[in-house]
C-alpha cells in the first residue's frame, strides 16, 4: 500500500515538517509518531493535543478522532494537517451579568461540553440548559425569527414581525445545536455564549439548598416578567417588586424607601410603570417581607412565578389554518414539559391543550410543523412555521429528559438483571399497557462432531443417504412442471385486484355455460299481425344485442393481448382488468340474448340447438383466455395468443348462425393473408437482425439486437392473433382500433430493432439488409391498415357519385374564400371543371343504363343542367383569366361556380340523401351498440356501487334507454330493409331522435356513478363505456339532424301511413279473437295492459290538442311533428288495446275493446288527413269546423275505448244511474210526505251513513282490482237512489216551507253533483294509478260528497242541539281517515315546516275546543257545544291533512327513496285550477247564489286563471319542444281571453242581478271552462309531468310514528266525541265524565306524540349528521397523509396509473361542483331533498380523497403532493361548513340568515353582497327568526380566496349564527329537534308553545 505524505504544521511554534503515514495508522499512533519525530510539539500533556483537519471556511474544519485510521478521513499525500491543542477558552454569561471563562474541548459538542460548563458553575442537571449566542441578535434586525427572514417582507409578516417582537418568543433566542461543536456553530473564542435554562423539568426540586441554580432561575423569572413574556395583573406586578426589592436593598426601612427611590423600569413591566400609587404599592409588599434573607426572598419570587398560567412555556410565533378557509391566522405556539398548547397571541389565553403522553408522532418541514395525537385526536394539527426544527428538537428534548428520568427509577425495580428482555403491549387509550419482565434460560454447551452423513433429496424418490468412504454413482434428475408457488416472487397489489378480477369473471363465464344448455321457455304465440310483428322485433333486438356484445368480447380480447404484450412491470393491470369484466359482463349478458334468439328461431332443422352449441363454445374459449392471463399461471405467451384465436373463431361461428356476420369470408381470407405477410416480412426481419447480432463483437449489443428481434417476431404473433379474433367483427370500430393498436406496437418493435442493428455493427451490407427487410413489414402493415380503413369506410359508403360531388363542393368553397386572387381562381375552377365533366358522363351512362324511362329523363335533364353550368363557369374562367385585375370578372366566377354548387345539389340530390341515410344507419347503430355496453357496464358495477342515490338513478336512465334500444334497432332494419322508403327513413330519424334526451341522461348518471363504484376495474369499464355513448350521441345528433333536413317535410304521410298499418293490425287481431287464437304478449297482464291503455289515452289526447293548435295556425312543420307524436301514442295505444282484449276472459268485451281501438285509428287517420288538407287553406272556417268534428268523434271513440277496460262499463252504469235519479229533482213542485217528520228524518240520518260509508269504500276500492270498484260504484249508485227518496221524502214534509224546500232541492243537487264527481274521480284512478294527483282528487271528491251530506243533514233534521254537529264531525272524521293509508303521494303543497306550524295552530285549536265541549256540556250550553263540536272537528282535518303531508316529505326525504324529478308544469297545479274554476263558475250562475258569493267566486276564477297564465308562460320559457312552447302561449292566450269577456259580464251581473244577465254569464263562462279543460289535458302528457317520488321500505318506516299517532289521534277524537254527544243529552252521569276524561288524555297524548315524531323526523337532519361523520373521517384520512408526504413516507399507489387516478380526480370534483346549486336550494326551501342531495355529495368524498391521495403519492415534486392534498383538504372542509349551514338550514324558507352561507351562487366567480364584521365578533345571541339588514361594524368582503379553477369568496362569520361544533365534538344532539330551535324555544315562523299540550285534559 503507498504510503501517506503529509505535512504536519506544529501550530504552536508554525513549524511544518513533511513525514510519511501509512493510511491504515490510527490518528492516536500519528499524534505519538508527531510527538516523538518533533521536538517542537513535545510541550504539555499529550493528551491535550489532537491532529484538525483545517479549511478555508473555519465551520467545515474538523478534529481527527484519536480512534480511527487516517485513510477514514480519505486524506491524500500533500495535504496539512494541524497538530494543535484541542483545549480552548470560551467565557460564559449568566443571567444575573457575571462571566465565568471555562476551558473547554474544541473537538466535543455543545451536548457534551454543558456538562463540564455547568459543574464549573455548580449545575447539576445540565440536560435543563443550553447556551445562546448573542452577538446573532443584531442580525436579526433584519428578519423575522419564527416566520422566514426576508428583506422584502410582505405588509403580514411586518405585521407577524411586530407582533412577535411584542411577545418575546422563543425563536428570539438562538439556541446552540447539542449535536455540533462551538466551531462548526461558527462561536469564536473571544466570544461571550449566554447561559439559561432551555427545559423546565426540574426546576420544582430547585430552592435554598440549590443557590447557584436558585440564583438563575430568580433572574430568568424575573427578566421575562419585566419584558412582558410572562403577563401579570398590577397586584402580581407589585408583589413581585417587593420581593425584588427584598432581594436587592435588604428589609424595608421607613426613611430610606420611599417614592423616587426605585427606578421603576427595573422592577415593573412597562405597562405599569405610570400607573398611579406603583412605587407606593411596592414598597407595601417590600415591607410585608420583613426580615427576609435574599435566598428566601427569592425563593418565595420563584415560587410565585411558578404560579403563572405562561411560566415553563416555550412560545413559538406560528400561522394557523382557519377552519374551511385558505386563511392562515397568528396563533402562538407553547411547550412545556407537560404539554403541547395553542395559546391566544394577544392574552395568551390557552384555547388548546394536548398531554405530551398524547403525542404519538411529529414532523418538522422547512415551512411546516405537524403534530399526531394518534387515536386522542381526530385530525392533525399543523401549522405554518419555518422553526419547525427547533419545535421539534424542544418536544424532543423534554422527551428525552423523562425517558432518562424514567430509565433511572426503573433500574431500581430489576435487581441488577440489565440484559433481561421486556414486553410492553402497544399503548392506546382503549387498552391497557403491559409490562412484565422475561429471564433467561442458561443451559450447558454440548460437544459433538458437526460432520454428518449428506442427504440429497431429488423430490420424487425420497431421502437417499450417502456412506462415508465411497463414492456413489452419478444421478441425474429433471423436473417438469410448474415452479412452486412459494419460489414465485409475490404479487403486487393490481396484480392482486386482477386475480380478484378473474375469478368474479371465472364465475360468471360458469353460470352463462350452465344457463346455454336450455333455451328460454316462451308462452304460446298467436299468428296475428302484431304477434309475428313482435317475433320479427325480438329477433332482430337479440340479434343486435348479441352482435354488439360479441363486438364488444373480440375487442376485449384484443385489447388483453395488446395490453399483456410487454414486460410484466410495465403492464397496466387495471386497463387489462377492464377489459376481462367486459369480456365477462358482455357473456353472461349475451347468453341471456341467445336463449331467447334460439326459442324464437324455427328450430326445423336444429338451428336452436346450434346456436347454443356455438355460444357454448365461445364461453369456453373465454374460460381459456382467463386461466391463461392470470399473473400466477406460468403459462407461455403463446398460449395467451391460441386461446385468443379460438375466441375470434367462435364469435365468427356464432355470428354466422345469427346471420349477422356482415364481413364476407373473402375479406376475411384477405385480412389474414395480409396479417401473415406481415409476420413473414418480419420473420426476414429477425434473420437478418440474427445475422448482425453474431457480426457484433459486444456482448451487451448483440444481446439488445437479440432482444428487439425477438420482440419483434413476438408483436407480429400478437399480430395474427389480434387479426383472427376482430375479422369477424371488424364492422367495429373499437375491434378496428384494437387491430391498428396492435399494427403500432409491430411498428415500434421494429424501428426498436432497426435502431438495435445500427448501433451493433458498422457493417454497411448487413445494415442495408436489415433496412430493407423492415421496409417490407412496414409496406406489409400499412397494406393490413389500409385494408382495415378500406372496411371502415363502408360505415358510409362510397357511392358513383360521391367523390365528384365532394370535389365541387369542396373548390367552390375554395373559390369563394379565394376572391381578390384571380391566379388562385382560376386553378381551382379547372379542378371544378374536371370534377363536374366526371360526374356528367357518371350520369350519362347511368342514364343509358336505367330501365324506367321516367328516371333516365330525369338523370339526362339534371347532366344537361350541370353541363350548362359548367359551361358558363369555363367562361367565367377564362375571362377572369385574361383579365386577372378585374374585380367583375372574379364577381362572375364566382356566381357562376355558385350556380354550379346548387346544379350539383340538385342533380346529386338522391345520391347525398342515400350518403346521408346510409351515415344515419351506421351512427343509430353504434349508438345502440353503445348503450348496450353501457348497460351492460351498469349491471356490472352494480355490485360494486356504494352510492344508492346514484346507482338508483343509472338503473333508472338504463331503463328507460333500454325500452328505446328496440325502436332504435327496428328503425335502423327497417331502413335497410327499404332503402328508397320514406317512411322508413323518418322512423329511423324519429327512433334517433327520441333516443337522443335518454341516451344523454343515461351518460350523466353513469358518469355520477363512476366515483362511487369501489372495483377500479368496473370504473373504468363504465366511464369507457360512458364516453363511447357520448361520442355516439354526438354523431347520431349530427348524422338525424342532415338526415331530417334531407329527407323533407314528409312526417304527415308517415303518420298516416302507421295510424293505417294499425289500423289493418287491430283488424287482423280483430279475426284472431273471433277464432280464440289472440294470445297475449309475452309479459302482458291484464293490469299492466289496463294502466298502459289508461296513461296512453291522455297522450294521445295532448298530441291532438298539439295537432288541432298548429293545424289550425298552418304551421307545416310543427303539425307533422305533432303527427308522428299522435302516430307513436297511438301505437302504444293499439298495443294496449290489443293486450287488453288477449288477456281478458271475456269474449264480447274482447271485441268491443278491438272495435273502439280500431274506431279510434280510423278517426285519428282522418283527423291527419283533415289536419293535412287545413294546411293547404290555412283560414278556411269549412276546413276548421271538419277539423274540430273529428277531433270530437275522435274524442269520443277515445272515451269509448277507455270504458271498454273492466270495471269502467260498471262505473258508467253507476254515473248513468245517478243522473237518472237526479231527475227527479226537476219537478216543480214535490209530493207531500207520507211518513211523519221523525220517521223521515231517522231515514235521512241512515241513508246518509250508508252513502259517506259506500264513498268510502269507493276509494279503497280503486286500489285494489277492476271487479272491486264495479261492486262498490254499483252500491254506491243504489245508496245515492236510497238517500235522495229520503231527501226528497223530507223535503216534502208540510212542516217544511218553501224556501227551505229550495234548499233542500239544492243540496240534493250538490250531492248528486258531488257523487258524480267523486265516480268520475275514481274511475279516472283506477285507470291509471299513476296519475299525478288523481288520488289526491279522489280524496277530494269523496269529502265533498261528506260536506254536502252534512250540509243537508244540518238543513233537515231537528234533533237536540249539538247532536248535528257531532254526526257531521264523525262523517268528516271517517273521511279523513284515509288519508293516512299509505301517503305516498303529497296531500297538499305545504312544506314541512308548514307541516309543522299547521300542527301546532290547529293543536292549540284542538285543545280551547276541546275544554269548549267539556265545559259547555257541563253547563248545558248547547248551541256553544255544537260550535266548539264543529271547530274541533275542523281542527281535526286540518292536523289530519298535515299529519299524511309531513309523514309523505318524511317518506321521500329518505336517501333510500327514489326522488322524484320536477316536470316542465306541475299537473296537480291545473287540475286543482281546473276544478276551483269548475267550482266556481257553478256559482256564478246558480240563482241563489248572493252578490258577495258572486264576488268571491270572480275573485277565484281571476287568481286561478292567472296562475295557469303564469305557469304557460314559464313552461314556454323552459321548453325546448317548440310545439309544446307555442301551444303553451296559444292556450294561454284563450284563456286569457275567455276570462276577460266573463270578467265584463260579471261586472253587468255586478250591477244588475237580471236573468239576463245570469244568462249572459253562463254563456260566458263555457269559452273558459272549454279553454281551461283542453289546457288541462294537454298538459297532463306524460311528457311534461314530473316522476313522482318511491318511498322505499326505510322511508314507510320513518313514517310510521307520525301515522300512528295521527290514527290514534283521530280514532280518540271520535270516541271523545261520541262520549260528548251523549253527555249534551245526560250531562249528569259520573262515569261517562271518566270515558270523556280518557278520550282526552289519549288525545293529548297522541298530539304530543304527534309533534314529537314530527320534529324527529326532520327531513335531512340525520342525513346531514351521517355526512358531516362522513366528510370528518375523510379529513382525518387527507391529514394522515399530509402527515406521510410531511415524512416523506406517502406509499405510492402500484395498482392504479396515475392517468386514471387524474380522471377519477376529475370526475369526482365534478360532481361534488354539480351538486352545490342543489343543496343550498334544498337548504333554502327544499327540505325533502336535503337528505338526498347531502348523502349523495358525502358518498364522493371517499373516492376523492383516494384519488386524490394516489395522485399525490406518485408525484415526485414534494411542493406538488403538498398542494394537491392541501387543497382537497380546503375542498372537504368547505364542503363541511357548507353542511353545517345546510343542516342549520334545513330546508326551512323562512331562515334568513342562512343564505349568507347557502347562496345559489356558489359555484360561480364569487358571492354577490356578502357580509364580514370588521370589528370583533359580539357576543352569540338567539337566531333570528326575522330578516335583519347588516350589522354598522359589518363590511363588504373585499379580499377573495381563489381556489383554481373558480373564485370563491371568503365565507362569512355571522354572529346570530352557531359555530360548528370542532371535530371530536358530538355532531348530533342529545334530543333530535328541528333546525333553527332550541330546547326551550318554539320553531321560527310558527307560534309558540309554551302552555303545556295537557293542561286542556278535561277533569274527571
Amino acid at each position: 500500500m503507498v504510503a501517506l505524505s503529509l505535512k504536519i504544521c506544529v501550530r504552536q511554534c508554525n513549524v511544518v515538517k513533511t513525514m510519511q503515514f501509512e493510511p491504515s495508522t490510527a490518528v492516536y499512533d500519528a499524534c505519538r509518531v508527531i510527538r516523538e519525530r518533533v521536538p517542537e510539539a513535545q510541550t504539555g500533556q499529550a493528551s491535550d493535543y489532537g491532529l484538525f483537519l483545517s479549511d478555508e471556511d473555519p465551520r467545515k474544519g474538523i478534529w481527527l478522532e484519536a480512534g480511527r485510521t487516517l485513510d477514514y478521513y480519505m486524506l491524500r499525500s500533500g495535504d496539512i494537517l494541524e497538530y494543535k491543542k484541542k483545549q480552548r477558552p470560551q467565557k460564559i454569561r449568566m443571567l444575573d451579568g457575571s462571566v465565568k471563562t471555562v476551558m473547554v474541548d474544541d473537538s466535543k459538542t455543545v451536548g457534551e461540553l454543558l456538562v463540564t460548563i455547568c459543574s464549573r458553575i455548580g449545575i447539576t442537571n445540565y440536560e435543563e440548559y443550553s447556551v445562546i449566542q448573542e452577538s446573532v441578535e443584531e442580525k436579526k434586525e433584519e428578519g423575522t425569527g419564527t416566520l422566514k427572514k426576508d428583506r422584502t417582507l410582505l405588509r403580514d409578516e411586518r405585521k407577524m414581525e411586530k407582533l412577535k417582537a411584542k411577545l418575546h418568543t422563543d425563536d428570539d433566542l438562538n439556541w446552540l445545536d447539542h449535536s455540533r461543536t462551538f466551531r462548526e456553530q461558527g462561536v469564536d473564542e473571544n466570544e461571550t455564549l449566554l447561559l439559561r435554562r432551555k427545559f423546565f423539568y426540574s426546576d420544582q426540586n430547585v430552592d435554598s439548598r440549590d443557590p447557584v441554580q436558585l440564583n438563575l432561575l430568580y433572574v430568568q423569572a424575573r427578566d421575562d416578567i419585566l419584558n412582558g413574556s410572562h403577563p401579570v395583573s398590577f397586584e402580581k406586578a407589585c408583589e413581585f417588586g417587593g420581593f425584588q426589592a427584598q432581594i436587592q436593598f435588604g428589609p424595608h426601612v421607613e426613611h430610606k424607601h420611599k417614592p423616587g427611590f426605585l427606578d421603576l423600569k427595573e422592577f415593573l413591566p412597562k405597562e405599569y410603570i405610570k400607573q398611579r400609587g406603583a412605587e407606593k404599592k411596592i414598597f407595601q409588599e417590600h415591607k410585608n417581607c420583613g426580615e427576609m434573607t435574599e435566598i428566601e426572598a427569592k425563593v418565595k419570587y420563584v415560587k410565585l412565578a411558578r404560579s403563572l398560567r405562561t411560566y415553563g412555556v416555550s412560545f413559538f410565533l406560528v400561522k394557523e389554518k382557519m377552519k374551511g378557509k385558505n386563511k392562515l391566522v397568528p396563533r402562538l405556539l407553547g411547550i412545556t414539559k407537560d404539554s403541547v398548547m395553542r395559546v391566544d397571541e394577544k392574552t395568551k389565553e390557552v384555547l388548546q391543550e394536548w398531554p405530551l403522553t398524547t403525542v404519538k408522532r411529529w414532523a418538522a418541514s422547512p415551512k411546516s410543523f405537524t403534530l399526531d395525537f394518534g387515536e386522542y385526536q381526530e385530525s392533525y394539527y399543523s401549522v405554518q412555521t419555518t422553526e419547525g426544527e427547533q419545535i421539534s428538537q424542544l418536544i424532543a428534548g423534554y422527551i428525552d429528559i423523562i425517558l432518562k428520568k424514567k430509565q433511572s427509577k426503573d433500574r431500581f425495580g430489576l435487581e441488577g438483571d440489565e440484559e433481561s428482555t421486556m414486553l410492553e403491549e402497544s399503548v392506546s387509550p382503549k387498552k391497557s399497557t403491559i409490562l412484565q419482565q422475561q429471564f433467561n434460560r442458561t443451559g450447558k454447551v454440548e460437544h459433538g462432531s458437526v460432520a454428518l452423513p449428506a442427504v440429497m433429496r431429488s423430490g420424487s424418490s425420497g431421502p437417499e443417504t450417502f456412506n462415508i468412504g465411497s463414492m456413489p454413482s452419478p444421478q441425474q434428475q429433471v423436473m417438469i412442471g410448474q415452479m412452486h408457488r412459494g419460489h414465485m416472487p409475490p404479487l403486487t397489489s393490481a396484480q392482486q385486484a386482477l386475480m380478484g378480477t378473474i375469478n368474479t369473471s371465472m364465475h360468471a363465464v360458469q353460470q352463462a355455460q350452465s344457463d346455454l344448455n336450455e333455451v328460454d321457455n316462451l308462452p304460446p304465440l298467436g299468428q296475428d299481425m302484431a304477434s309475428r310483428v313482435w317475433v320479427q322485433n325480438k329477433v332482430d333486438e337479440s340479434k343486435h344485442e348479441i352482435h354488439s356484445q360479441v363486438d364488444a368480447i373480440t375487442a376485449g380480447t384484443a385489447s388483453v393481448v395488446n395490453l399483456t404484450a410487454g414486460d410484466p412491470v410495465d403492464t397496466d393491470y387495471t386497463a387489462v382488468g377492464c377489459a376481462i369484466t367486459t369480456i365477462s359482463s358482455n357473456l353472461t349478458e349475451m347468453s341471456r340474448g341467445v336463449k331467447l334468439l334460439a326459442a324464437l328461431m324455427d328450430d326445423e332443422v336444429g338451428s336452436g340447438e346450434d346456436l347454443l352449441k356455438a355460444a357454448r363454445t365461445l364461453a369456453g374459449a373465454v374460460s381459456d383466455l382467463l386461466k391463461a392471463v392470470q399473473p400466477t399461471s406460468g403459462e407461455p405467451r403463446q398460449t395467451v395468443l391460441t386461446a385468443a384465436g379460438s375466441i375470434g373463431q367462435a364469435s365468427g361461428e356464432l355470428l354466422r348462425q345469427i346471420g349477422e356476420n356482415e364481413t364476407d369470408e373473402r375479406f376475411q381470407d384477405v385480412l389474414m393473408s395480409l396479417a401473415k405477410a406481415v409476420a413473414n416480412a418480419a420473420a426476414m426481419l429477425v434473420l437478418k437482425a440474427k445475422n448482425v447480432a453474431q457480426a457484433a463483437e459486444d456482448t451487451v449489443l448483440q444481446n439488445r439486437v437479440i432482444a428487439a428481434a425477438t420482440q419483434c417476431a413476438l408483436s407480429t404473433s400478437q399480430l395474427v392473433a389480434c387479426a383472427k379474433v376482430v375479422s369477424p367483427t371488424i364492422s367495429s370500430p373499437v375491434c378496428q382500433e384494437q387491430l391498428i393498436e396492435a399494427g403500432k406496437l409491430v411498428d415500434r418493435s421494429v424501428e426498436n430493432c432497426v435502431r438495435a442493428c445500427q448501433a451493433a455493427t458498422d457493417d454497411s451490407e448487413l445494415l442495408k439488409q436489415v433496412s430493407a427487410a423492415a421496409s417490407v413489414v412496414s409496406q406489409a402493415l400499412n397494406d393490413l391498415l389500409q385494408h382495415v380503413r378500406q372496411f371502415a369506410s363502408r360505415g358510409e359508403p362510397i357511392g358513383r357519385y360521391d367523390q365528384a360531388t365532394d370535389t365541387i363542393m369542396c373548390v367552390t368553397e375554395s373559390i369563394f374564400s379565394s376572391m381578390g386572387d384571380a391566379g388562385e381562381m382560376v386553378r381551382q375552377a379547372r379542378v371544378l371543371a374536371q370534377a363536374t365533366s366526371d360526374l356528367v358522363n357518371a350520369m350519362r351512362s347511368d342514364a343509358e343504363a336505367e330501365i324506367d324511362m321516367d328516371n333516365s329523363k330525369k338523370l339526362l335533364a339534371a347532366a344537361k343542367l350541370l353541363a350548362d353550368s359548367t359551361a358558363r363557369m369555363v367562361e367565367a374562367a377564362k375571362g377572369a383569366a385574361a383579365n386577372p385585375e378585374n374585380e367583375d370578372q372574379q364577381r362572375r366566377l364566382r356566381e357562376a361556380a355558385e350556380g354550379l354548387r346548387v346544379a350539383t345539389n340538385a342533380a346529386a340530390q338522391n345520391a347525398i340523401k342515400k350518403k346521408i341515410v346510409n351515415r344515419l344507419e351506421f351512427a343509430a347503430k353504434q349508438a345502440a351498440a353503445a348503450a348496450t355496453q353501457t348497460i351492460a357496464a351498469s349491471q356490472n358495477a352494480a355490485i360494486s356501487n356504494k352510492n344508492a342515490v346514484a346507482h338508483q338513478q343509472l338503473v333508472q336512465s338504463c331503463k328507460n334507454v333500454a325500452d328505446h334500444i328496440p325502436q332504435l334497432v327496428q328503425g335502423v332494419r327497417g331502413s335497410q330493409a327499404q332503402a328508397e322508403d320514406l317512411s322508413a327513413q323518418l322512423a329511423l330519424i324519429n327512433s334517433s331522435q327520441n333516443f337522443l334526451q335518454p341516451g344523454s341522461k343515461m351518460v350523466a348518471s353513469a358518469k355520477a356513478a363512476v366515483p362511487t363504484v369501489s372495483d377500479q376495474a368496473a370504473a373504468m369499464q363504465l366511464s369507457q363505456c360512458a364516453k363511447n355513448l357520448a361520442t355516439s350521441l354526438a354523431e347520431l345528433r349530427t348524422a338525424s339532424q342532415k338526415a331530417h333536413e334531407a329527407c323533407g317535410p314528409m312526417e304527415i304521410d308517415s303518420a298516416l301511413n302507421t295510424v293505417q298499418t294499425l289500423r289493418n293490425e287491430l283488424q287482423d287481431a280483430k279475426m284472431a279473437a273471433v277464432d280464440g287464437q289472440l294470445k297475449p304478449l309475452p309479459g302482458e297482464t291484464l293490469e299492466k295492459c289496463a294502466q298502459d291503455l289508461g296513461s296512453t289515452s291522455k297522450a294521445v289526447g295532448s298530441s291532438m290538442a298539439q295537432l288541432l293548435t298548429c293545424a289550425a295556425q298552418g304551421n307545416e312543420h310543427y303539425t307533422g311533428v305533432a303527427a308522428r307524436e299522435t302516430a307513436q301514442a297511438l301505437k302504444t295505444l293499439a298495443q294496449a288495446a290489443r293486450g287488453v282484449s288477449a288477456s281478458t276472459t271475456d269474449p264480447m268485451a274482447a271485441h268491443a275493446m278491438l272495435d273502439s281501438a280500431r274506431d279510434v285509428m280510423e278517426g285519428s287517420a282522418m283527423l291527419i288527413q283533415e289536419a293535412k288538407q287545413a294546411l293547404v287553406a290555412p283560414g278556411d272556417a269549412e276546413s276548421q269546423q271538419r277539423l274540430a268534428q273529428v277531433a270530437k268523434a275522435v274524442s269520443h271513440s277515445l272515451n269509448n275505448c277507455v270504458n271498454c277496460l273492466p270495471g269502467q262499463k260498471d262505473v258508467d252504469v253507476a254515473l248513468k244511474s245517478i243522473g237518472e235519479s237526479s231527475k227527479k229533482l226537476l219537478v216543480d213542485s214535490l209530493p207531500p210526505s207520507s211518513k211523519s217528520f221523525q220517521e223521515a228524518q231517522s231515514e235521512l240520518n241512515q241513508a246518509a251513513a250508508d252513502l259517506n260509508q259506500s264513498a268510502g269504500e269507493v276509494v279503497h276500492a280503486t286500489r285494489g282490482q277492476s271487479g272491486e270498484l264495479a261492486a262498490a260504484s254499483g252500491k254506491f249508485s243504489d245508496d245515492f237512489d236510497e238517500f235522495l227518496d229520503a231527501g226528497i221524502e223530507m223535503a216534502g214534509q208540510a212542516q217544511v216551507s218553501f224556501e227551505d224546500q229550495i234548499q233542500v232541492i239544492g243540496n240534493l243537487k250538490n250531492i248528486s253533483m258531488a257523487s258524480s264527481k267523486l265516480l268520475l274521480a275514481a274511475k279516472s284512478l283506477s285507470v291509471d294509478p299513476g296519475a299525478p294527483n288523481a288520488k289526491n282528487l279522489l280524496a277530494a271528491a269523496a269529502r265533498a260528497v261528506t260536506e254536502s251530506i252534512n250540509q243537508l243533514i244540518t238543513l233537515c233534521t231537528q234533533q237536540a242541539p249539538g247532536q248535528k254537529e257531532c254526526d257531521n264531525a264523525l262523517r268528516e272524521l271517517e273521511t279523513v281517515k284515509g288519508m293516512l293509508d299509505n301517503p305516498n303521494e303529497p296531500v297538499s303543497d305545504l312544506s314541512y315546516f308548514d307541516c309543522i306550524e299547521g300542527v301546532m295552530e290547529n293543536s292549540k285549536v284542538l285543545g280551547e275546543s276541546m275544554a269548549g265541549i267539556s265545559q259547555n256540556a257541563k253547563t248545558g250550553d248547547l248551541l256553544v257545544f255544537g260550535e266548539c263540536v264543529g271547530v274541533a272537528s275542523k281542527a281535526l282535518c286540518g292536523l289530519t291533512e298535515a299529519a299524511a303531508q309531513a309523514a309523505y316529505l318524511v317518506g321521500i326525504s329518505d336517501p333510500n327513496s327514489q326522488a322524484g324529478h320536477q316536470g316542465l308544469v306541475d299537473p296537480i297545479q291545473f287540475a286543482r285550477a281546473n276544478q276551483a274554476i269548475q267550482m266556481a263558475c257553478q256559482n256564478l250562475v246558480d240563482p241563489a247564489s248572493s252578490p258577495s258569493q258572486v264576488l268571491s267566486a270572480a275573485t277565484i276564477v281571476a287568481k286561478h286563471t292567472s296562475a295557469l297564465c303564469n305557469a304557460c308562460r314559464i313552461a314556454s320559457s323552459k321548453t325546448a319542444n317548440p310545439i309544446a312552447k307555442r301551444h303553451f302561449v296559444q292556450s294561454a292566450k284563450e284563456v286569457a281571453n275567455s276570462t276577460a269577456n266573463l270578467v265584463k259580464t260579471i261586472k253587468a251581473l255586478d250591477g244588475d242581478f237580471s236573468d239576463d244577465n245570469r244568462n249572459k254569464c253562463r254563456i260566458a263562462t263555457a269559452p273558459l271552462i272549454e279553454a281551461v279543460e283542453n289546457l288541462t289535458a294537454f298538459a297532463s302528457n306524460p311528457e311534461f309531468v314530473s316522476i313522482p317520488a318511491q318511498i322505499s321500505m326505510e322511508g314507510s318506516r320513518a313514517q310510521e310514528p307520525i301515522l300512528i299517532s295521527a290514527k290514534t289521534m283521530l280514532e280518540s277524537s271520535a270516541l271523545l266525541i261520541k262520549t260528548a254527544r251523549s253527555l249534551a243529552i245526560n250531562p249528569k252521569d259520573p262515569p261517562t265524565w271518566s270515558v270523556l276524561a280518557g278520550h282526552s288524555h289519549t288525545v293529548s297524548d297522541s298530539i304530543k306524540s304527534l309533534i314529537t315524531s314530527i320534529r324527529d323526523k326532520a327531513p335531512g337532519q340525520r342525513e346531514c349528521d351521517y355526512s358531516i361523520d362522513g366528510i370528518n373521517r375523510c379529513i382525518r384520512d387527507i391529514e394522515q397523509a399530509s402527515l406521510a408526504a410531511v415524512s416523506q413516507n406517502l406509499a405510492t399507489r402500484d395498482d392504479i396509473s396515475v392517468e386514471a387516478l387524474q380522471e377519477q380526480l376529475t370526475s369526482v370534483v365534478q360532481e361534488i361542483g354539480h351538486l352545490i346549486d342543489p343543496i343550498a336550494t334544498a337548504a333554502r326551501g327544499e327540505a325533502a331533498q336535503l337528505g338526498h342531495k347531502v348523502t349523495q355529495l358525502a358518498s364522493y368524498f371517499e373516492p376523492l380523497i383516494l384519488a386524490a391521495v394516489g395522485v399525490a403519492s406518485k408525484m415526485l415534486d414534494h411542493q406538488q403532493q403538498m398542494t394537491v392534498l392541501d387543497q382537497t383538504k380546503t375542498l372537504a372542509e368547505s364542503a363541511l361548513q357548507m353542511l353545517y349551514a345546510a343542516k342549520e338550514g334545513g330546508g326551512n324558507p323562512k331562515v334568513y340568515p342562512n343564505q349568507l352561507h347557502l347562496d345559489p351562487h356558489l359555484n360561480e366567480p364569487h358571492f354577490p353582497s356578502i357580509w364580514t364584521p370588521s370589528t370583533e365578533l359580539p357576543t352569540r345571541r338567539p337566531l333570528l327568526t326575522e330578516p335583519q339588514p347588516p350589522s354598522p361594524g359589518w363590511t363588504p368582503l373585499q379580499n377573495p380566496i381563489t381556489i383554481a379553477p373558480r373564485t370563491f369568496q371568503q365565507a362569512p362569520v355571522h354572529p346570530d349564527l352557531p359555530l360548528p361544533p370542532p371535530p371530536g365534538f358530538p355532531t348530533e344532539p342529545p334530543t333530535p329537534r328541528l333546525p333553527h330551535t332550541k330546547p326551550s324555544q318554539p320553531t321560527p315562523g310558527s307560534p309558540t308553545t309554551t302552555k303545556p299540550l295537557h293542561t286542556w285534559i278535561l277533569p274527571c
